[in-house]
């Protein structure tokens, strides 16, 4: 997709770090998750009152991630977030991680809609796939 990505800036806080003052790992995953809900604010869609007024939920079926450098305690890093792949039902994002334009960490993850009554696939709503497109 030719979208310019979406950025996110964000700080490295003590509850992001192991002992040593490196970000955990798994922590990247949390990073993108808040880029990708911003990213989603900033088109006019919050999570939550897409949960009560539409009863549809955004659930992830799978993630790659490839860590590169280590973010420390109080740096400030811009998450990325990219639209690859826009299905009826799914999208897959290119995410980023960057310090002072340094990459961090990169991952793919795909992202389905579901109805919140039976978890089972739904089609995103047609508003929401016409801001993504």
């Amino acid at each position: 997709m030719s979208k310019a990505p979406f950025r996110f800036t964000m700080r490295v806080y003590w509850e992001d770090t192991d002992a040593a003052g490196i970000v955990f790992y798994a922590n990247y995953l949390k990073f993108f998750e808040r880029a990708r809900s911003e990213w989603l604010r900033s088109r006019g869609f919050e999570q939550e009152r897409l949960r009560h007024e539409q009863g549809i939920a955004f659930v992830v079926a799978e993630t790659s991630v490839r860590y590169r450098r280590p973010a420390r305690l109080d740096d400030v890093i811009d998450v990325s977030v990219a639209v690859t792949r826009l299905g009826e039902a799914s999208l897959t994002v290119a995410q980023q991680a960057l310090r002072a334009g340094e990459l961090l960490a990169a991952g793919s993850i795909r992202v389905g809609c579901v109805d919140l009554g039976t978890f089972r696939p739904r089609r995103f709503p047609n508003d929401i796939l016409s801001a993504l497109r």
